[in-house]
C-alpha cells in the first residue's frame, strides 16, 4: 500500500505594521482625489471590501513616497525573509521537527524577487542541510497557495516519509503605486495586504488530513483578466473588473473537470475552502459552486482581518477551518493568473 501525503502542520504570518481599512481611505483619497477623475466613485471600495484591517511590509506614510524597484525589493528581501522565517518555525515546530529535518522547501512567491531565493538566504541560520532540494515558485499569484501546495505533495509523495516545507509568501503591498491612475491600482490599495504561510507534509501515518488529489485549470485567452505589468518603478497591477462575472460563469465547470480527473464530484465535496478575492468574488464564488449565501463565512473573517494575501490567503482560511473541524471532505479552492483554477481535496485524518 502506498503511503498518501499527510498535512502535518501550518503556521501563518503577518508583518507588524497594521492599517486600518479608515486610514487606508484617508490616505488613497489625499493622494489620488485631485489627480484622478474617477476616484470618488471608486472610493466606495474601500467601504464594499469588507476590509476591516491589513498588515504591509512598511508603515502606511512609506506608501506616501516615491519608491523605484531598489527600494521595494529591498523592503522584499527584507520582511519576506522575517515572514518566512516567523511561519516556517512555527510550522515545524506544531509538526514536532526541526530545521534540518526537512529534506525539500518550496516557496511560493509572485509580489517580489530575491537572487539567491528567501530559503537559501535563510538555510544557514535556520538549519537546513546542504542537501536539501529547492524549488521556488513564480508567477502564479493568488492561485499559488493551492498551486504550490500540490507541486509540495507531488515531491513529498515521490519519495515517502520524506519531509517537504511548503511556504507561501506575497508583500502585495509593494506594488501600491503614486504614478499609477487606474481603477486597477485604486482597487489594490482597498485590498491587498501582505502576510504568509507554511505548511508541513509527509507521506506516511498520522497527521491533520491527508491530501487526496490535486488539479489545475487554464482557461483559455484570458491573459489580461489578473497579472503585473512589468516597468522602471515596479510591479504594476492587471486586474479585469469582469473577474467575479467570469468566476461565477466559469468555475464551476472547471472545478467539476478537476474533480472529476480524480473520480469526485462536486456533491462530493462537504465545505470548500476558497481564496478570498474579494467580497465581490466570494459573492461569485458562492453562486457559481451552488452554495448557500453566506457559506464562505471563514473567508469572509479572513478578508475583514488581513485582506487579500495573494497566495498565503487560503492558507489563512485554511487554519481557522482546521480550528473550527474539517468536514469528511474539503476542497481548496483558488484563482489565480493565466487565467487558472488550482484545487486540492483533503480528507480528514481520524
Amino acid at each position: 500500500m502506498i503511503d498518501t501525503v499527510k498535512l502535518l502542520s501550518l503556521a501563518v504570518a503577518t508583518p507588524d505594521n497594521i492599517i486600518l481599512q479608515s486610514d487606508a481611505a484617508e490616505t488613497a483619497g489625499r493622494l489620488f482625489s485631485e489627480r484622478f477623475r474617477d476616484f470618488k466613485y471608486l472610493a466606495r471600495v474601500f467601504e464594499s471590501a469588507g476590509i476591516r484591517k491589513r498588515h504591509a511590509a512598511r508603515p502606511l506614510s512609506w506608501f506616501e513616497e516615491p519608491h523605484g524597484w531598489q527600494d521595494r525589493m529591498g523592503a522584499y528581501t527584507e520582511v519576506a525573509s522575517d515572514l518566512f522565517r516567523e511561519a516556517a518555525t512555527n510550522a515545524l515546530q506544531r509538526a514536532g521537527l526541526e530545521a534540518h529535518q526537512v529534506d525539500c522547501i518550496v516557496t511560493a512567491s509572485s509580489t517580489g524577487l530575491a537572487t539567491p531565493s528567501l530559503e537559501a538566504r535563510l538555510a544557514g541560520e535556520m538549519g537546513f542541510r546542504c542537501d536539501i532540494e529547492r524549488v521556488p515558485i513564480f508567477g502564479l499569484g493568488c492561485a499559488a497557495g493551492v498551486s504550490g501546495l500540490a507541486v509540495a505533495t507531488k515531491m513529498a509523495r515521490s519519495r515517502p516519509g520524506a519531509v517537504v516545507l511548503f511556504v507561501a509568501i506575497e508583500l502585495c503591498s509593494l506594488a501600491f503605486r503614486l504614478d499609477e491612475l487606474t481603477r486597477p491600482n485604486i482597487i489594490a490599495t482597498a485590498l491587498f495586504g501582505d502576510g504568509a504561510a507554511a505548511c508541513v507534509l509527509r507521506a506516511g501515518a498520522g497527521g491533520i488530513a491527508e491530501i487526496e488529489s490535486t488539479g489545475e485549470h487554464l482557461f483559455p485567452d484570458s491573459l489580461g483578466i489578473m497579472g503585473w505589468k512589468i516597468d522602471d518603478t515596479g510591479f504594476g497591477i492587471i486586474l479585469e473588473q469582469s473577474l467575479p462575472v467570469f468566476a461565477e460563469t466559469h468555475l464551476r465547470s472547471a472545478v467539476a473537470g478537476i474533480l472529476d480527473r480524480s473520480k469526485l464530484s462536486l456533491s462530493d465535496i462537504d465545505r470548500f475552502i476558497c481564496h478570498p478575492g474579494g467580497a465581490k468574488v466570494l459573492t461569485a464564488l458562492e453562486k457559481s459552486l451552488g452554495l448557500e449565501e453566506g457559506a464562505l463565512d471563514i473567508e469572509r473573517e479572513v478578508i475583514g482581518d488581513y485582506g487579500n494575501m495573494s497566495s498565503p490567503t487560503v492558507l489563512f482560511v485554511l487554519e481557522r477551518a482546521i480550528i473550527a473541524g474539517l468536514p469528511e471532505r474539503s476542497a481548496l479552492l483558488a484563482m489565480g493568473p493565466g487565467f487558472s483554477a488550482s484545487c486540492i481535496t483533503l480528507k480528514r485524518v481520524a
